[in-house]
């Protein structure tokens, strides 16, 4: 009989994990409270407009290839990607805009026409970033950090490619123009971190787009978890849905449970080091479910708070968990118009003119923007006119805010803050916005907090400082309870598709052989 696999969540990093899983022998079976797959991931449908609840950007198509390819098949059976361009359009508070991706030269042209002097920065940036990609990601993103010695061995690499600056650092280091260098270090606010204290291994994002370009899923980010899961389930893998987890059951465990065989035949399991194991899960139905290995893409802070009692986690105490630096919150607003706004790029970065102060505002003192802030407006209609009806456009415009650390009235903070993003957006970019509304609606932190169970409603879990990445992050394998796994945003090696995918390869490296 094949050993039982508890996935608990169905977000990208729970269904990566369980085609890893399954591929390895284990029986597998993922819950999820939301009564479809996907985590943020999930859709959203409005009177004939499909909206992709969360992420949209697709950086590393190659990683989903790769989970078809465990089970002989390809990935464009099952979904399409397009590429965009261009990447993003990233516009200033004066009005100007950068197109940013495209050819090597397409981006050159963009520099120039702001700072013609910053082509050769530009130039030593990008392969500054190459060799930290090659490092960060194709060496290290998807191994595991589970011990110091894994630290100490990577360091000298490290702190050759100077991951002590910040990205924020590392933009000022090549780039003279202001608005040059907010183009060059925007990017840790798409995986929930501060570009000025964000470790400047993340500056990797800008050579994997330049490597294999930005794509768009047609029919939607959606689209890729109906693939994933149609893939899943043709594979024996089982899905629970609308159920949720609230506890997961531990207990004291011997040497001979622990005893696990591995692909060398080794054990690595000891008493001394693992002295619990879990057992289950018992649901909020009161319903429990056996299992031998557990892996949780719920997001791990809130796991250890909330999901295991507090004697089974000695490492990761309340005060602990409490005292690390999360990511912001975000407000999303979703909206379909009745006409067509065919100059308005796939995707917008919209730059507030405060940029360091805002963002200081925001991750540091908890204080919510009420002018003059910075949005992404996503417009999946500019690749596929499907997402929403004949005429018609889709959009969703993601605001960052404070989580749930600060004092934000939601209630009563969230009609208004929706009128200040649709003046914001009529103003600057979508003429007669609000007489074109066919539809519209929104969420916040809460609902980070209340339906995909984040603590302190962080759209991101962690931030990804330096000494929050890596060993310093939440490990895949737990340190305390031998059959537990981690996969997920709040993990190594961190949040975003390319990042939430790896950290499912890193299960290979510390699962037991089924």
């Amino acid at each position: 009989m094949n050993p039982k696999a508890i996935v608990i969540g169905a977000g990208f990093g729970g269904l990566a994990a369980a085609a890893r899983l399954r591929a390895r022998g284990y029986d597998v079976t993922v819950f999820d409270k939301q009564n479809q797959p996907g985590g943020r991931a999930a859709v959203f449908e409005r009177d004939g407009f499909i909206f992709d609840a969360g992420p949209t950007v697709v950086t590393a198509h190659f990683l989903f290839d790769e989970l078809f390819a465990l089970f002989g098949k390809k990935r464009e059976d099952y979904i399409e990607f397009r590429e965009v361009y261009p990447w993003y359009r990233i516009g200033f508070a004066d009005g100007t805009y950068f197109n940013y991706g495209g050819t090597l030269e397409q981006t050159l042209d963009e520099i120039r026409k702001i700072e013609p002097d910053d082509c050769d920065g530009y130039l030593r940036l990008l392969e500054h970033t190459q060799r930290i990609f090659d490092v960060g990601f194709t060496q290290l993103g998807d191994k595991p950090f589970g011990t110091v010695g894994s630290m100490v061995k990577v360091a000298p690499q490290m702190i050759k490619l100077g991951a002590w600056r910040t990205v924020w650092q590392m933009a000022c280091k090549y780039m003279k123009n202001d608005k040059l260098r907010r183009v060059f270090s925007f990017q840790p606010l798409l995986v929930g971190g501060n570009p000025f204290n964000t470790t400047s291994i993340y500056s990797l994002i800008q050579y994997l787009e330049r490597e294999w370009k930005v794509h768009f899923a047609m029919g939607g980010t959606g689209a890729i978890v109906r693939g994933i899961v149609k893939l899943l389930e043709e594979e024996g893998v089982k899905f629970r849905l609308g159920e949720e987890v609230e506890q997961i059951l531990v207990e004291h465990a011997s040497t001979t449970t622990l005893h696990q065989s591995f692909p060398d035949n080794s054990s690595k399991w000891t008493d001394t080091k693992h002295p619990m194991r879990v057992t289950g899960v018992l649901l909020a139905s009161g319903e429990t479910h056996s299992a031998d290995t557990l892996v949780c893409n719920a997001d791990a802070p809130a796991v250890y708070k909330h999901l295991i009692a507090s004697e089974f986690r000695p490492k990761w105490t309340d005060k602990k968990i409490e005292k690390l630096k999360y990511s912001m919150g975000l407000f999303v607003l979703y909206f379909g118009t009745k006409t067509q706004y065919p100059d308005v790029a796939h995707h917008t970065i919209l730059l507030g003119d405060r940029y360091k102060e805002h963002l200081a505002e925001m991750f540091d003192l908890k204080k919510l923007a009420l002018d003059d802030f910075s949005t992404y407006l996503h417009r999946p209609t500019a690749t596929d006119p499907s997402m929403a009806p004949p005429g018609c456009d889709c959009f969703y415009v993601l605001c960052p805010v404070p989580n749930l650390q600060g004092d934000v009235d939601w209630k009563t903070m969230g009609p208004k803050y929706r009128d200040l993003i649709i003046d914001d957006l009529e103003k600057r970019h979508l003429p007669n916005l609000r007489a074109n509304l066919a539809v519209d609606f929104y969420v916040t932190p809460e609902h980070f907090r209340d339906n995909l169970n984040t603590l302190h409603g962080t759209g991101f879990s962690i931030q990804p400082t330096f000494s929050q990445s890596a060993y310093f992050r939440f490990h895949n394998k737990s340190d305390d309870i031998a059959n537990l796994f981690f996969v997920g945003a709040g993990t190594h090696p961190g949040a975003g598709m390319p990042g939430v995918l790896c950290s499912a390869k890193v299960l290979e490296y510390v699962l037991p052989q089924a």
